[in-house]
């Protein structure tokens, strides 16, 4: 099944066929200032925290639990999506919507309340209950009030809005917390989500679907919650125990069997959370396989680019996010670009696999990167990066809003989130992995190359193999020289002091070399996406608003049996506005 025929047969659609009907283009334009707002609340605050986060956990004297801050988040909002994306198609965007934004903002205030690690990390968690709702149900509204021929022309404002809130969170956040406070990063939400919610409770329709039952799948719901949380742990853990660790390989694997079990319950659900005969569409099945890969590719680029700039170019947090702007500005043009050409071409299918292997091509360069690599060069790489991941932001969504029935548009949405999330996470893991072992193997070669003497390379080493010395725990900001000093026992230190500064030219050198060895895993994911996104096929783009036919809930009985039919008039489909698109 590629695409549903639709088919008002003359008749004026319903509010639930056509959610934008009776609506103005004022109105329209409105209602996108307030979505935009929901997206830019979420991208702000995962840029927004980041700088903030050293000073919070110092004052909180919570060092030991920094990293749950971030990994609470990211558990909550990425096991939240599917769920908020089934219910939006059943109760309809608006309240759920609204209600994303609220919970969001609750976890905001107490968690600028928070006095100590473990109320921040519980309301934090809250925060991502809501930020897991904002994303995908405002690509949803978007795929309701547009056709998909408009759709190009405001999809890609939602990577620009990413792009921006990129290159100002760190700026804003750094502000906040060292001339007012940090509470204050997560304060700064409120405003913006209210003026969100005042346009959306005062313009956006209700649309409550009719076949909203109460049949929701619990079942599945919660050993997809199960599975999910084992996952991420197990890949958090990874960032301080090794593969074959039972608290990272053991929970990894205990997670694949959950998501075994999870298909089966989801195969036998009256209405599952992720209907699995979405995967039988070969352009939505492709364009998931292509979105994770993608983002597994790119999310290596946004982690290590900044860390190189800190340790290695000596960039203060700040200055390091205004460093990867390149990267932001190919990824703000190439977004709203391409947003436009498949408005006004319909095509869609190359344009999306040359961006990917665009992508591809500029990873393969950047693992040229060296100590030495004039910044110039590095940011040239890093501009073709962007131009190469802007439309798999701003297309995708389109696409797969465009391949399945009116009535999945939110769920299938919300997929579409989800993978790309998990994309990132396992992409992390993997890279870490690649990065920290090329680190140690190649710190000794590179010590030897900037003339430090043999004997003190051999010591260094046996230092490192005996875990008296961890070079990976002194690869954050500050002054290196004196860390290796003050790590060394007080005898040896009168002998490798007149080396230091070569010590610190090769220690920067391994990191330079392991950073770029990231980009090999990020040049074959890249691949494997482009491959994915040449196996779709190319629906034309329908230039009505209106729901799919199967979405009107007096033909449900037939839209379910007809497949088979669906699968084999996808020319007739395609022509006759088969599916709604969405954003991505």
């Amino acid at each position: 099944m590629e695409a549903f025929p639709a088919d008002t047969a003359g008749r004026t659609p319903t509010l639930e066929e056509d959610p934008a009907l009776g609506l103005g283009h004022r109105e329209k334009m409105e209602i996108l200032f307030a979505v935009l707002l929901g997206i830019f609340l979420v991208a702000l605050d995962q840029t927004i925290v980041t700088p903030a986060l050293p000073t919070i956990v110092t004052d909180l004297s919570g060092n030991e639990y920094y990293v749950w801050v971030v990994t609470i988040y990211l558990l909550t909002s990425t096991i939240s999506v599917p769920f908020w994306g089934k219910l939006s198609d059943l109760y309809g965007r608006k309240p759920i919507f609204m209600i994303g934004i609220v919970i969001f903002l609750i976890g905001s205030a107490l968690s600028g309340l928070s006095q100590n690690m473990a109320t921040l990390i519980l309301f934090r968690g809250i925060q991502g209950i809501g930020a897991g709702s904002l994303f995908p149900v405002a690509l949803a509204v978007i795929g309701d009030l547009f056709s998909p021929k408009e759709r190009g022309k405001y999809q890609g404002l939602f990577g620009a809005v990413f792009g921006i809130a990129f290159i100002i969170g760190p700026l804003v956040g750094g502000f906040l917390t060292e001339q007012i406070s940090w509470h204050w990063i997560f304060y700064v939400n409120i405003p913006i989500g209210l003026v969100s919610l005042y346009f959306i409770a005062r313009l956006l329709p209700t649309v409550k679907t009719e076949r909203a039952t109460r049949n929701f799948d619990i079942l599945g719901g919660a050993i997809f919650a199960v599975s999910i949380t084992l996952l991420l742990v197990g890949l958090t853990n990874k960032q301080t125990n090794d593969w074959t660790d039972p608290a990272v390989g053991g929970l990894i694997f205990a997670s694949l069997i959950g998501i075994v079990a999870f298909i089966f319950a989801e195969s036998r659900a009256k209405e599952p959370i992720i209907p699995l005969e979405l995967f039988r569409i070969r352009t939505y099945a492709s364009s998931m396989v292509a979105t994770f890969f993608a983002s597994f590719a790119f999310f290596g680029v946004v982690v290590f680019l900044p860390r190189y700039f800190q340790f290695v170019q000596g960039y203060s947090p700040t200055a390091s996010g205004l460093a990867i702007l390149p990267l932001m500005v190919g990824l703000i043009f190439s977004s709203i670009l391409s947003g436009l050409f498949v408005s006004r071409t319909g095509r869609y299918k190359w344009l999306t696999v040359g961006a990917i292997a665009l992508m591809a091509i500029s990873m393969a360069l950047m693992t040229q990167l060296t100590a030495q690599t004039e910044t110039a060069v590095l940011w040239s790489w890093m501009f073709l990066a962007g131009l190469g991941v802007g439309p798999t932001f701003a297309v995708f969504t389109i696409i797969i809003q465009n391949a399945v029935p009116f009535r999945q548009l939110g769920v299938a949405t919300s997929n579409l989130t989800f993978f790309r999330q998990i994309g990132g996470s396992i992409s992390l893991a993997v890279a870490g992995t690649v990065f920290g072992t090329t680190f140690i193997e190649r710190v000794a070669p590179q010590l030897a190359k900037a003339g430090v003497p043999p004997e003190i390379v051999s010591g260094f080493g046996q230092a490192t193999a005996s875990g008296q010395l961890d070079f990976n725990n002194l690869t954050g900001v500050g002054d290196l020289g004196a860390g290796i000093l003050a790590a060394l026992p007080a005898q040896l230190v009168s002998v490798v002091q007149p080396f230091i500064t070569n010590i610190v030219t090769g220690v920067h050198d391994a990191f330079a070399l392991a950073v770029a060895q990231t980009f090999w895993i990020a040049v074959g994911a890249a691949v494997i996406a482009a491959l994915a996104a040449s196996a779709m096929r190319e629906i034309p783009l329908r230039s009505s608003a209106g729901a799919t036919r199967e979405a009107a809930p007096r033909i449900d009985a037939v839209a379910a049996g007809t497949d088979g039919v669906a699968a084999a008039t996808d020319g007739v489909a395609a022509a006759t506005d088969g599916v709604a698109t969405a954003t991505d």
